[in-house]
């Protein structure tokens, strides 16, 4: 195919240079009626480019079918049978795929190291998840994706499960074996669904990660915004094999879905593609150089520990991403949060996740000399300044086995069910009503229906008052839990 091509952004192009005036949305008439202490701050330009795309970049009977191009086009860049464009990120496409695989009532297998958004998916579909484990590394108190061995256990258990949710690679980096994962799945003749938000870029090096396409999955999810070049919100679903119908994904994503997608994302998602498919290996292959450089520098630095390959071994990970520079910084006696908020303040560098233990950075194609130098300037301060920045009471860590909660009713059920508000203190033994989840990386400490123990709720009251951002519960503070009325409780 022709990857010079870019369908969405051609026909952008042409309606602005057509000069069409449009009498429906959007109300700011490309421009036309945006304040201009909004363009001075974003640039007219992002106004002239949101337009339609039914009756605007394409005519009223999308004969041109720019958008389909385009789909087209992404699926021959990567490998895949067919894909699909979303406007609404891949919280909301990860929703759609596991729909198109299970329905209501039925069974799907689901990495517990999950997204927040994969447990609202569980809520909202109305699935019966089969958690399946991840691998806890007790070192760095981090989670890897679960192996093949655990997808079988848990498929021999539960025969009538439509499928498996894999997560990977994590927010750290780390990689599942998804070819061995989804041989297990084909064996059992279920579909494998890889929620591969963070791997839009490894379908264009060989130097990077296994890619889902090419290593048996039915249907990867991608966010072209988290390590590609597209804008926010950008996701992309790729489908190869027969295990999932492109009609019912299509129809199940328009249960869900935006009808005003955003021309903006379907533009940058389009252009992106283009620029991969002509240059993607030049521009990741100095990328990968650089995070390998950057990586280099780091492991010289005082209390810094960069986790690297030593990381890929049976039991821990199958793979690393390079680009994904991950730094354990508890031997200079602070917590990554902190580490985040000095760089941030001191340094004007923001990091792109942080927990407990660690930090992270992302190196992309679009990282240059000035940006590797920056970021190894801010870690030096860090590490010089690290005596003076101001202690905090430590975050309780549980031991593995702790986090591996009781699910004493369906996420469905106990999210819908009448609840009461309990102190922290009586918390313990109650089964949940809600999402808890420490953010980033936004993986819930507990899920609804799951039963709460002392030891969850430690971890997450110290976590709040060393700082941890808890956005989804009920009660930030963790002050309270929303639990399951006990019978005669009042909602």
């Amino acid at each position: 195919m022709d990857h010079s091509r870019a369908p969405v952004l051609e026909a952008l192009e042409e309606f602005r240079r057509r000069g069409d005036v449009v009498y429906g949305p959007p109300g700011h008439k490309q421009g036309r009626g945006a304040d201009p202490r909004v363009a001075d701050v974003v640039g007219l330009d992002v106004f002239r480019s949101d337009v339609l795309l039914l009756n605007g970049l394409d005519d009223r009977r999308e004969s041109q079918d720019v958008l389909g191009q385009a789909q087209e086009l992404m699926a021959d860049a990567v490998g895949a049978e067919r894909a699909f464009f979303s406007t609404c990120g891949s919280s909301l496409s990860v929703k759609t795929a596991m729909l198109a695989v299970a329905g209501p009532g039925e069974k799907l297998l689901v990495s517990r190291n999950a997204h927040k958004s994969v447990i609202s998916a569980v809520v909202i579909n109305g699935v019966e998840p089969v958690w399946v484990h991840p691998k806890f590394d007790a070192e760095r108190h981090l989670a890897h994706p679960p192996e093949a061995d655990d997808v079988r256990r848990r498929l021999k258990e539960h025969p009538d499960a439509k499928g498996m949710l894999l997560i990977t690679p994590t927010d750290w980096g780390t990689c599942a074996d998804i070819g061995a994962v989804a041989r297990t799945c084909h064996d059992f003749d279920v579909t494998l669904v890889v929620d591969e938000a963070w791997g839009a870029h490894l379908p264009f090096h060989p130097d990077l990660p296994a890619w889902g396409m090419d290593h048996e999955a039915d249907l990867v999810v991608t966010s072209v915004h988290k390590m590609g070049g597209a804008v926010e919100q950008s996701s992309v679903f790729h489908l190869q094999y027969d295990r999932v119908s492109p009609e019912v994904l299509k129809q199940r994503e328009d249960l869900l879905a935006t009808t005003s997608a955003s021309s903006l994302v379907y533009a940058t998602l389009d252009a992106w593609r283009r620029q991969m498919a002509q240059h993607g290996h030049e521009l990741l292959d100095t990328a990968i150089r650089r995070a390998r450089r950057i990586r280099a520098a780091v492991g010289e630095l005082p209390g810094l520990r960069l986790m690297d390959r030593e990381v890929v071994q049976a039991g821990l990970a199958a793979d690393i991403d390079p680009m994904k520079v991950v730094i354990d910084v508890r031997e200079l006696g602070i917590s990554g949060m902190q580490a985040a908020e000095w760089l941030r303040a001191h340094r004007h560098v923001d990091v792109g996740s942080s927990d407990t233990c660690r930090i992270s950075a992302s190196i992309t194609h679009a990282d240059d000399d000035a940006t590797e130098e920056t970021l190894l300037a801010a870690l030096r301060a860090l590490v010089e300044a690290a005596d003076s920045v101001e202690s905090r009471p430590p975050v309780r860590l549980p031991a593995p086995p702790a986090l591996e909660l009781e699910q004493a009713m369906l996420p469905r059920e106990a999210f819908f069910a009448p609840v009461e508000h309990v102190p922290a203190e009586r918390a313990a033994g109650r089964i949940s009503a809600e999402l808890i989840s420490p953010y980033p990386p936004g993986v819930p400490v507990i899920a609804p229906g799951e039963v709460i123990t002392d030891e969850t709720v430690d971890h997450l009251r110290s976590g709040v008052e060393h700082g941890v951002l808890i956005p989804d519960a009920a009660d930030p503070t963790v002050r309270t839990l929303r639990v399951v009325a006990r019978t005669g409780a009042a909602a």
